[in-house]
């Protein structure tokens, strides 16, 4: 990836509708976003029929049905999967899509043949999944939402394991694999991070941005941000800070009824966001402190030169009285004042005539 990888998650807000998906698929083309991601999953792989909506889940979609029920309304099948594809290729937009189990992940590798995966927080400990991912040799942006840099280390070894290692796995195996240098390298060949907080919206005051820098430190790998803010200010800041990825929700319509259309962006939003993180990722430039190419021509006019404050007779010494800075620069610079000081004039000055050097 050259530049900031803007992902368009469209995730589930097709809410299971092909024809929204594949119009998920052209507004994040037309906002110039690199690619556009959803989220592939068989319900009864991942969720039990136990497990209880999350609050903001309940506030957008009620609290009568079961996280199962809503997610399986959510599901695209594999037919829908290839038509999205397709769409993508036609759009020229990279097609992504996050497995939440096994069965999904071996359909993205195997069925569609994706080279990059993102795997979400919520499968930072699913360990057997992570192993699986890196087993296939894919590339993997993870994100790392509820997590604590333990945790971050401790399922990078995982995937460090899967790309390396040969041996039987295991907690031991994953943080040798860790420490090792084949593990390092493969790590840094394929993955990369994002900082997350995973509530939606997130509360400002909870992104820590700064933990994006902590990232970097720690792990030596591409990080980048998942936000899911009101807005798009957080994503912006985060590409100033170094984020080389850029993972951002985003519906046809907030008013749609679904769980993460309210904390999305509609996508005249999501292209005013590219259009910024596009303007920020030039303003970033070189971090070297000399003239740019475009100020040069204003050196002479926003600089000063030394110049008669009154007329000075050749001969004269040159004083505080009779000297002074003024615009245009080209002449004697003011850097020079003192060595000028208490000389003499060479000729005779009107005011305001630049003094020779």
């Amino acid at each position: 990836m050259s530049g900031v990888f803007v992902i368009a998650e469209a995730g589930v807000n097709h809410n299971g509708d092909l024809d929204r998906a594949l119009a998920l698929v052209d507004a994040a083309a037309a906002a110039g976003a690199d690619a556009v991601k959803f989220q592939t999953f068989v319900p009864e792989e991942v969720i039990s029929r136990f497990a209880p909506k999350a609050e903001y889940q309940k506030r957008t979609t009620g609290g009568d049905d079961s996280q199962l029920d809503m997610v399986r309304a959510l599901r695209l099948s594999e037919d829908d999967h290839r038509a999205l594809v397709r769409r993508c290729g036609e759009k020229g937009i990279a097609f992504l899509s996050t497995p939440f189990d096994l069965p999904s992940l071996d359909f993205l590798t195997g069925g569609l043949g994706l080279d990059l995966l993102k795997l979400p927080s919520g499968e930072i400990t699913n360990w057997p999944l992570l192993l699986a991912a890196a087993r296939s040799g894919r590339r993997i942006i993870l994100s790392t939402g509820m997590s604590t840099l333990d945790e971050v280390e401790a399922a990078l070894g995982v995937l460090a394991f899967g790309y390396a290692a040969s041996a039987a796995p295991g907690a031991e195996a994953f943080r040798a694999a860790y420490a090792s240098a084949a593990g390092r390298a493969a790590l840094a060949a394929r993955v990369s991070l994002l900082h997350c907080t995973t509530e939606y919206p997130t509360p400002f005051a909870d992104v820590n941005l700064r933990a994006m820098d902590t990232l970097a430190r720690a792990f030596g790998l591409p990080v980048g941000l998942s936000d899911h803010t009101v807005g798009f200010a957080a994503a912006v800041a985060a590409v100033a800070r170094g984020a080389t990825i850029i993972e951002k929700h985003f519906t046809l319509d907030r008013a749609l009824p679904g769980p993460d259309h309210a904390a999305s962006l509609e996508p005249n939003e999501l292209a005013a966001m590219v259009a910024m993180v596009r303007q920020v990722e030039l303003a970033l430039g070189s971090a070297d402190k000399v003239p740019a190419p475009s100020e040069v021509k204003n050196i002479a006019i926003a600089r000063k030169s030394l110049v008669a404050r009154r007329p000075i007779g050749a001969g004269e010494t040159f004083t505080e009285a009779n000297l002074t800075a003024k615009r245009p620069g080209g002449g004697v610079s003011p850097t020079r004042t003192w060595e000028v000081l208490g000389t003499p004039a060479g000729r005779d000055y009107a005011e305001d005539e630049p003094i020779d050097g």
